[in-house]
């Protein structure tokens, strides 16, 4: 089973949430942050504007992006958790 998000989507699979503090604490399960990362999994084809053209994704497959800690709607693919995110919910791509 595959997703091909629609519009101007993004499927993203997020990262795993830090285990252990830089000074090397580890965390129990119940203070972990909801992950602001991913990797991008999947796009739409683009944005349709009024004059009947698509905007190109300025996100590929592979990229990892930041997103908001409550943007997207979690979808569950082969038992693995991911977010179909608006292209325009996307705060940035880390490079490098």
């Amino acid at each position: 089973m595959s997703v091909r998000p629609l519009e101007d989507r993004v499927l993203v699979k997020p990262l795993e949430p830090e285990t252990k503090t830089a000074s090397g604490i580890f965390l129990p399960e119940t203070s972990k942050e909801r992950p602001m990362q991913g990797k991008v999994v999947a796009t739409g084809p683009g944005k349709l504007l009024d004059n009947g053209q698509r905007t190109k994704p300025s996100v590929k497959k592979g990229d990892t992006v930041v997103f908001g800690k409550y943007s997207g709607t979690e979808v569950e693919i082969k038992n693995i958790s991911h977010l179909i995110i608006r292209e325009s919910e996307l705060l940035g791509v880390i490079e490098g």
